[in-house]
């Protein structure tokens, strides 16, 4: 039988369209949820900025320098919860669209993964909020000059605090990163936990780089990273017998 273009392209052109449709299913739900969210982008963004707000002066506040910056910073910051709100349907379209390519144990692995993944990425950012803001900004707020108002301009503070979410909320994701690691045999736990002294100086050079030029927020970021590392070691540790068991089984 003569194999035509045509029933070679196929398989990828229905991949392509799968694809195109799942994405169209994303940006749709991201919409969706951002057109019920618009209504309250205010109150969001003052949700956002209380942590800083408690410890301004009466007299003062936060200020706008730029004429679209009233509209512009909730907007955006209704934008990123929109998309972060989304992120059990974004992981579960791609879930959909992966998993017909995976073996029964690799599935057995990622589903646990994906939800851990969303679960820590969202106890970063809910870390960064609870714990790590109050204390940068309390900081910040008291060793200034007496004579200076401090009124903080609300687009800086939104990127200011978007970065440090996004900052939390991967560094979170540490220990999906080592289990995938060692899950690939890229190295073994053991091999890992002996370079737990490099691990821990490179956690407070990351600090440095993802965080203000602050040792509090450093040290914030960077002590939550290594414990998260001795986490994932140990659940690696579990997948590695795991896989091993399963390899001589099959042998």
């Amino acid at each position: 039988m003569t194999v035509t273009s045509t029933d070679k392209e196929l398989p990828l052109v229905q991949h392509l369209i799968e694809l195109r449709n799942r994405l169209l299913r994303i940006v749709v739900i991201v919409l969706v949820i951002f057109a019920g969210l618009f209504y309250f982008a205010n109150d969001i963004y003052s949700m956002t900025a209380a942590p800083l707000q408690k410890f301004l002066p009466e007299s003062t506040g936060m200020i706008a320098t730029d004429v679209t910056s009233p509209f512009l910073a909730p907007f955006k910051l209704t934008l990123f919860v929109a998309v972060l709100l989304s992120a059990p349907f974004i992981l579960h379209q791609i879930w959909a669209f992966i998993a017909p390519g995976l073996y029964k144990h690799e599935k057995q692995l990622a589903v646990p993964l994906l939800a851990s993944s969303v679960v820590l990425f969202y106890g970063g950012m809910a870390f960064a909020y609870f714990v790590v803001f109050p204390l940068i900004f309390g900081f910040f707020t008291s060793v200034g000059p007496e004579d200076v108002a401090v009124m903080t301009d609300i687009s800086s503070y939104l990127d200011f605090v978007l970065k440090l979410f996004f900052a939390f909320g991967v560094a979170f994701e540490i220990p999906i990163a080592t289990i995938l690691m060692i899950h690939a045999g890229i190295i073994t736990p053991d091999g890992i936990a002996q370079k737990r002294p490099y691990v821990v100086v490179g956690c407070f050079v990351l600090g440095m780089i993802l965080t203000p030029p602050d040792i509090i927020s450093q040290t914030l970021l960077a002590v939550p990273m290594w414990l998260l590392f001795e986490v994932g070691v140990f659940f690696g540790r579990l997948v590695y017998r795991r896989d091993r068991r399963r390899e001589e089984a099959e042998d």
